[in-house]
């Protein structure tokens, strides 16, 4: 379980425990991680936490090692870890941008590729990457960039594999309620309701769940009235627009210099 060390990983990972699952925890946030496992083995579950970025192929092939030498082979693999961006690209540096994809995407791609030897050997296993809503529904440019590639990524190696005994899913949640977005006033999903359908997948793999299903209108709408969508997208975004168009005005007079 990566990204295990708040939110939707830390939810998931005590809902696979406490259905019988031996989990492993895997995060960068040492002290966070390790207390979610001890909160786990302190009711009677078994769950060890092995910090790692998953951006870092080293500490991937170090975490798969560890975890399959106290566990066994991995028979489930929930690519978890994120990181939101709201920023605008404009004012987006390259080192954050590189970041945010090499974490959002790339690491999941690292995982996916570590443990998919040893599943396509036993022509066993589940692999759940948590994409979200912004990557069918454009939302954030570089948020939603690394979530359509989750998507794309998932749903295609699902079809490279068909036949082999491995799973690939989705999982894409709507808005929840973590530490990212505890500045939002809006209604949102807990990290709960997600985590009880990562494990609903888990058990019973599928191509795609979108959580809650009421956001399967958002996705419905994007997909059949495309610029419906858009006029919908501008109107609830407006504030934004007209800050965005301050901003641009003040580029255009010379205040804010971008480049050279």
């Amino acid at each position: 379980m990566t990204g295990a060390s708040s939110g939707i990983g830390a939810a998931t990972a005590r809902e696979l425990a406490r259905r019988g699952a031996r989990v492993v925890l895997a995060a960068r946030r040492v002290a966070e991680l390790e207390a979610q496992a001890a909160t786990i083995t302190r009711v009677g579950g078994q769950a060890i936490a092995i910090p790692a970025d998953m951006a870092d192929p080293r500490q991937v092939a170090d975490l798969v090692r560890r975890a399959t030498a106290v566990y066994g082979a991995v028979d489930v693999l929930v690519n978890n870890a994120g990181v939101g961006w709201t920023k605008p690209l404009v004012v987006t540096s390259p080192e954050d941008l590189a970041q945010v994809i090499q974490v959002n995407l790339i690491g999941t791609m690292l995982m996916t590729r570590t443990v998919l030897p040893s599943m396509l050997e036993r022509r066993s296993g589940v692999i759940i990457s948590v994409a979200s809503v912004a990557g069918i529904t454009p939302v954030k440019p570089l948020y939603s960039a690394t979530k359509f590639g989750v998507r794309g990524f998932s749903l295609s190696l699902r079809r490279q594999l068909a036949g082999s005994g491995v799973e690939v899913c989705l999982v894409s949640p709507g808005p929840v309620r973590t530490a990212q977005t505890a500045g939002v006033r809006e209604r949102m999903s807990e990290p709960e309701e997600v985590a009880r359908v990562i494990v609903e997948v888990a058990e019973q793999p599928r191509r795609e769940a979108i959580v809650p299903r009421k956001q399967l209108a958002v996705v419905w709408l994007e997909t059949l009235l495309p610029a419906l969508a858009d006029l919908a997208y501008n109107w609830r975004h407006r504030d934004e627009r007209r800050d965005w168009a301050a901003y641009a005005e003040s580029v255009s007079d010379g205040r804010v210099w971008i480049g050279g």
